[in-house]
């Protein structure tokens, strides 16, 4: 017998709107299960008179989804969300509640007596209900310093949570600063989610750019309307804002993004007229794995440090397998043939070439691999 997200996941099937996978459809029985078994429970309400509401049967299990980029966990989770008939519920990009619950604790430190962290569980939490999080992730000692007593006393409200993420639990802030304070975080969702790998069989994004132009030139209304259409076609035609990233204590800005689909947008000055650093660029690869920038120029001598910076934007893509499309001046070797770093730019201009080839997009998935295992030996 199926449920509400067994019958949307057939919907979409039938519409051709996806491709069937066994991975994806286990977890939307698993899906289907938790959405069934909320509707038979009803939580206490909390306060002085909670015994008037006793709770009904029992409280589920939640559920952690994990598994590579381009699995379809946003889609199953939107399945899960559009179908589970319970109240409250909440959705959220996991980086953007985060951000929520720090701007909170900063506001009460200032009159709360003591840690104000359980007082803004509680307001957030709200009562017993539903959270569901896209892309978990947690790349800022920030986050991990408040993460195990925030989310103790979320659970200990009674609410259910569903998350995403790229990564198993155990595998979360891996090499962190004071990790060791991280780790109650880490049991809390063992204890209180069922933990389930999504091994799909592909990256279903990356077949929206197999056999695509990803580098326009010149940078022109043509190129803008092209990139136009790749945000359309990975982010939906929905219009999506920007947001603010908090990397090491900073912001950093980004005009367009859509967190829950993997996917921003910048023009060329956002991300190398600013004084960032390789660590800012990093931080993007944490939440985005695709990234479009429109207008890169030609540059000159006289912009050496903006050239510098480019060249650390796309080494640290390159490395983390980030998808890039881009509209630029002219071609990667001519722009910037000479100038204090134009040696090194020829390695950036190999990049930028390989980069845009159906090569590098099928290796995508094997490099992030291999780069995550090199940072778990230390290298």
């Amino acid at each position: 017998m199926s449920g509400k997200v067994v019958d949307r996941y057939e919907e979409r099937l039938g519409l051709g709107l996806i491709e069937p996978d066994p991975a994806q459809r286990e977890a939307v029985v698993a899906l289907d299960r938790l959405a069934t078994a909320l509707g038979g429970w009803r939580p206490a309400k909390p306060g002085l008179l909670s015994f008037l509401g006793r709770e009904r049967g029992v409280r589920p299990r939640g559920l952690y989804l994990h598994g590579g980029v381009g699995r379809g966990k946003t889609m199953l989770m939107d399945l899960f969300y559009e179908a589970v008939d319970f109240q409250p519920k909440r959705r959220s990009h996991f980086h953007a509640f985060m951000a929520e619950a720090h701007e909170r604790i900063a506001v009460a430190r200032k009159t709360v007596d003591g840690d104000p962290i359980p007082l803004v569980a509680l307001e957030m939490a709200g009562n017993p209900g539903l959270l569901c999080f896209d892309e978990l992730h947690v790349t800022d000692i920030a986050d991990a310093m408040i993460l195990g007593r925030f989310f103790k006393v979320v659970f200990e409200r009674g609410v259910v949570i569903v998350a995403t993420s790229n990564a198993h639990p155990s595998e979360l802030y891996r090499n962190g600063l004071n990790r060791q304070l991280f780790l109650p975080f880490i049991d809390l969702i063992e204890d209180h989610l069922d933990v389930r790998e999504i091994r799909a069989a592909k990256d279903f994004r990356l077949d929206k750019l197999y056999g695509r132009p990803l580098y326009f030139t010149p940078a022109d209304a043509t190129a803008r309307a092209e990139l136009d259409r790749h945000w359309e076609r990975l982010a939906g035609a929905v219009p999506h804002g920007g947001m603010d990233l908090e990397i090491k204590g900073r912001r950093l800005h980004v005009p367009m993004a859509a967190p829950e689909m993997g996917v921003a947008r910048f023009g060329f000055a956002d991300l190398c007229d600013r004084p960032l650093a390789a660590s800012d660029y990093l931080g993007l690869t944490q939440v985005f794995h695709t990234i479009l920038i429109d207008g890169i120029p030609r540059l000159d001598p006289a912009r050496r440090d903006t050239a510098r910076r480019f060249i650390n934007l796309v080494d640290t893509l390159y490395d983390s397998r980030v998808c890039l499309i881009a509209s630029a001046e002219a071609e990667p070797d001519d722009l910037y043939p000479r100038g204090d770093g134009a040696d090194l730019f020829t390695r950036t201009a190999s990049r930028l070439t390989e980069m845009r080839s159906e090569g590098y997009l099928l290796g995508r998935e094997a490099g992030r691999r291999a780069v995550s295992a090199a940072g778990d030996l230390g290298a």
